[in-house]
């Protein structure tokens, strides 16, 4: 598979993990773009791999936290909500769509990641593990802590060993 049809296959999927990873559609497509470059000069290599959409998504994630760790990227992005809908109203379900998205940005980076690539990217923990570069348990366990602690903040009843 070439560069080109690798991203034209696989571009749309990966801006939509990056964005699912920073909470922001601009910087999504900036970090989606960077990533991609970078892939493009070991191309070659990197198709060679098993699995190069494993790599390319590990190295999406890599540069979503190497962002956070540069002092120039200190900016924290404000929500706020004025007025909570009314029942029965359809947006209500979407301020609340809207709010525990707001409650996953402000995970751990790993947690974050360990949901989003379980649930919007539907990928196993063995794939995720292969991604953020450990172990399967490391990845349910993240799962574990991150549901944890939305339902703490949700204040939500924990469930007993369960699977969400």
């Amino acid at each position: 598979m070439t560069f080109e049809e690798y991203v034209a296959s696989r571009g749309p999927a990966l801006v939509r993990l990056a964005r699912l990873l920073t909470g922001d559609e601009h910087r999504a497509e900036d970090l989606t773009q960077e990533v991609l470059s970078r892939a493009y000069v070991h191309w070659r290599r990197i198709a060679r791999a098993d699995r190069p959409d494993v790599y390319v998504r590990r190295m999406l994630v890599n540069a979503n936290n190497s962002w956070w760790r540069r002092r120039s990227n200190r900016e924290l992005a404000i929500d706020t909500v004025v007025d909570r809908p009314q029942r029965g109203d359809l947006s209500g379900e979407v301020a609340d769509r809207d709010e525990m998205w707001r409650l996953i940005r402000d995970l751990p980076d790993r947690q974050r990641a360990v949901l989003v690539l379980r649930y919007y990217e539907d990928l196993d923990d063995a794939t995720i593990a292969q991604i953020l570069d450990c172990s399967p348990v490391t990845v349910r366990t993240h799962a574990m802590r991150a549901f944890a602690n939305l339902r703490e903040r949700c204040d939500a009843p924990a469930t007993n060993g369960s699977r969400p």
